[in-house]
């Protein structure tokens, strides 16, 4: 088995109609620039309320990725 170095980073995503689509589009957003993704972690999740109805969803994910050899 090989052994590997991995790294990770903290995003917020956000969506209007779902937290699944928010940390969807905040691991989306990062396989832009981070290659490699392995794993996330949602670390902290939040929305905004108007006239009694979840508006919109913000989802702190944390994404590990492994370090190039």
């Amino acid at each position: 088995m090989s052994e590997h170095v991995y790294k990770h980073i903290e995003v917020t995503g956000t969506s209007a109609s779902s937290s699944d689509d928010a940390v969807r589009n905040a691991i989306s957003k990062a396989s832009e620039s981070v290659r490699k993704l392995r794993w996330f972690e949602v670390t902290d999740l939040r929305g905004e309320v108007n006239d009694g109805q979840v508006a919109h969803w913000q989802a702190t994910v944390k994404i590990g990725f492994r370090i190039d050899e």
